[in-house]
């Protein structure tokens, strides 16, 4: 219980909103016109449509997720499964309020998009993707399955992502058997793409800085320029040339994105056989962060 020492209200705060906007996406866009989200989400907008009317999508979503979510809490931490179990709650709650509370007619067609699936694909994985990466961002989740491939994938030699991708293409092919319709699943691939972008750009950021390596015998002239260049620091390691074996220095320095050209030209001013590598880096945090 170490770790609830962590809590915050703010990133509580941030979960519910995430919670509301996934309920939006889902709510307003997909379930109207019968698409289906990616996951747990999905499979409960499945089951609400082929159980009576009672087992709606906020029932199943709680049934289905709050016990994998409990099943993870000794993998995944205390805090965790606190943050992603009242995140679930929220997107519930406000998946219920949406389509039996509030005066808003989502029986039959997107209030917002009618009954154009494109359009309900599109903007309902952008809005779910926004919600479910608020919710990663923020130390919680919206669906379980995330939980499971977690613990689950290295047992059975997969990646996490291809867990969760083998998860929704059989969720997708049991959705067309049952529907006896292949249109529909078609486009729910559709919402999971935009879906799984959208998380990556809430996740990892939309300016996404990029770190370079550079390998140099010329470490002090190269740290200046770039420090009087960029006005930030550099943090420098001595290294050894594994096939020279001559004394060289490392250094590690980030950028954005427009700056990779300039940073490589003036590198190479000062020592034009250094070696640079350039990689991409979701965030940087520093202590006055």
């Amino acid at each position: 219980m170490e770790q609830l020492k962590n809590f915050r209200l703010s990133n509580l705060l941030a979960l519910t909103a995430a919670g509301i906007i996934n309920a939006i996406g889902v709510t307003i866009f997909l379930s109207p016109v019968k698409l289906y989200d990616s996951g747990i989400s999905g499979t409960s907008m499945l089951l609400a449509q082929v159980t009576p009317e009672w087992l709606t999508l906020s029932v199943f979503l709680l049934v289905l997720n709050v016990p994998l979510f409990l099943y993870g809490l000794k993998k995944q931490g205390a805090l965790f499964t606190l943050y992603a179990i009242y995140t679930v709650c929220i997107y519930s709650l406000a998946a219920w309020l949406i389509t039996d509370v509030l005066p808003v007619d989502v029986s039959f067609a997107s209030p917002l998009a009618g009954q154009d699936l494109l359009l309900c694909a599109l903007f309902g994985g952008l809005i779910s993707g926004v919600g479910s990466g608020m919710a990663i961002r923020f130390g919680g989740a919206m669906d379980g399955i995330e939980v499971m491939a977690v613990i689950f994938a290295k047992r059975l030699g997969v990646t996490v992502g291809t867990f969760v991708m083998v998860y929704n293409v059989i969720l997708y092919i049991i959705c067309g058997i049952v529907l006896q319709n292949w249109i529909l699943p078609l486009y729910s691939i559709v919402t999971y793409g935009a879906a799984l972008k959208t998380v990556d750009f809430i996740v990892d950021g939309l300016d996404r800085a990029k770190c370079a390596v550079i390998i140099t015998t010329h470490a002090d002239e190269v740290c200046k320029v770039l420090t009087d260049t960029f006005e930030c620091g550099a943090t420098r390691l001595e290294a050894r040339g594994g096939y020279s074996n001559t004394q060289k220095s490392m250094i590690y320095f980030v950028v954005n994105r427009f700056q990779v050209t300039k940073l490589k030209d003036l590198v190479h001013e000062v020592d034009e056989t250094a070696y640079i590598t350039i990689s991409e880096v979701a965030d940087v945090y520093s202590a006055n962060n």
